[in-house]
């Protein structure tokens, strides 16, 4: 097994367009998925690149190193609508995890239950994707094509996450479903980016789901519906089985697809509560 540590970003870009890497961040999922069997395959580890960490902000976005860790996020002075992505860096793992654990491995592993995903879709969230010869810039929804797949090429690092300057003071708000509060793979979760005009009535929603597709979905019906309405309004009613109809939920060890369902109502409506009292 060949194992580097590159000493820069460029060196690392330079390995990576000569041969093909399993690329290691923080760990966190690698390990675990290989206990008791042997490493084989040609891994790159860029978790010492502090060029790839940290949050700033520019004119028109904010962008978010490859490496910024969860425990990074959780403690960032961010904007309102940051408070979703700020609530899932603190339900990612236990401590430790979040301690290690990327933000660009959570995407790069593209599991259905990666909690980061749907605040970055409500976040209208792009990834910056590196090579030796330049850098592309892909949507968030583009970037996941399926079930552990992305679009990231062999030749490429991600090296940010981009979040356009918008709808900073929305409200925002992250809630999840497991079998216990912490250390625990989602049953369901979702996201949820809300912008109030002064007339209190909602401008615009963003909704994402997690955990119920084999990529985490926007609910584009659900959203257009909540326009116009007052952000005080009791709005749980709203929400139907119907706005959910594009998801694709599985029955698994730790709940059937019926309830994953019920229990994507319960988490948006509890969110739309959370709104009318924030308001």
């Amino acid at each position: 097994m060949d194992f580097l540590v590159p000493a820069d970003l460029d060196s690392a870009l330079a390995a990576v367009a000569e041969k093909r890497w399993t690329v290691l961040a923080g760990g966190t999922d690698y390990y675990p998925a290989r206990v008791g069997r042997p490493l084989t395959e040609a891994v790159i580890d860029i978790s010492g690149l502090d060029e790839l960490r940290g949050i700033t902000m520019n004119d028109d976005s904010y962008r978010i190193g490859a490496l910024t860790r969860w425990a990074d996020l959780k403690a960032a002075e961010l904007p309102r609508a940051f408070d979703g992505l700020r609530t899932a860096a603190g339900a990612i793992g236990g401590v430790q995890v979040q301690n290690s654990g990327t933000i660009a491995g959570n995407l790069c592993n593209a599991s259905p239950a990666a909690d980061g995903v749907p605040p970055l879709l409500t976040l209208a969230a792009s990834v910056e994707l590196s090579t030796l010869s330049g850098r592309r810039l892909v949507p968030l929804p583009t970037f996941l094509t399926g079930y552990r797949q992305t679009e990231r090429r062999v030749d490429e690092l991600v090296t940010a996450v981009i979040v356009p300057r918008e709808f900073e003071g929305a409200f925002s708000d992250f809630q999840k479903l497991g079998s216990r509060s912490y250390l625990v793979i989602s049953i369901a979760m979702m996201a949820m980016v809300v912008a109030v005009g002064g007339d209190g009535t909602i401008v615009a929603a963003r909704i994402a789901v997690g955990a119920c597709s084999p990529v985490a979905t926007r609910l584009p019906q659900l959203e257009t519906e909540l326009v116009g309405h007052g952000a005080r309004d009791q709005l749980e009613d709203l929400p139907t089985p119907a706005h959910l109809r594009d998801l694709s939920p599985i029955d698994d060890v730790r709940a059937t697809a019926s309830y994953r369902i019920e229990a994507t109502l319960a988490l948006i409506r509890r969110s739309l509560r959370r709104l009318a009292e924030t308001a």
